[in-house]
């Protein structure tokens, strides 16, 4: 148990530098305005946006999630298990949200061609504020459970 705790304290430390630098290119493209279109320099900045989505989506629902189940003595289950419990644990205030998350984060890492790319940008920005809900909702979990 000692150790699972050390791990989750290292991975909530990850996820703060994480956390840091998403917010850093939200804020830069948060009110871009993409219906004119972007130049090359906001392309670059909202493709660095995607990617810090996508890794943070990763790290909070396959690891941090993963941990806080094994330290509540929880079968790991699926990905949307383990969604449906840091619902019902309040790390997180909609399953619905995050399952979107998680389909959004496939469609960046694996390139899907079934939207356009300002439309991708366009949820992106909508839903990285619940990432940062569940950062601190799962900090303060953490906090009062493990750590």
């Amino acid at each position: 148990m000692n150790n699972l705790v050390k791990h989750l304290e290292s991975e909530l430390l990850q996820l703060e530098k994480a956390t840091e630098i998403l917010r850093y290119s939200y804020e830069k493209c948060k009110n871009i305005n993409l219906i004119e279109g972007v130049g090359h320099q906001e392309l670059e900045s909202f493709e660095a946006l995607t990617g810090r989505f996508a890794r943070m989506s990763d790290m909070l629902i396959q690891r941090i999630f993963r941990l806080i189940d094994n330290l509540d003595l929880e079968d790991s289950g699926t990905v949307r298990d383990r969604i449906n419990r840091a619902e019902k644990k309040g790390l997180i205030s909609s399953a619905d949200i995050f399952i979107e998350i998680r389909i959004l984060r496939n469609e960046i890492a694996h390139e899907y061609k079934s939207e356009t790319i300002y439309a991708l940008f366009e949820k992106v920005v909508h839903l990285t504020p619940h990432l940062f809900k569940a950062v601190e909702s799962t900090r303060e979990y953490a906090s009062k459970y493990f750590i």
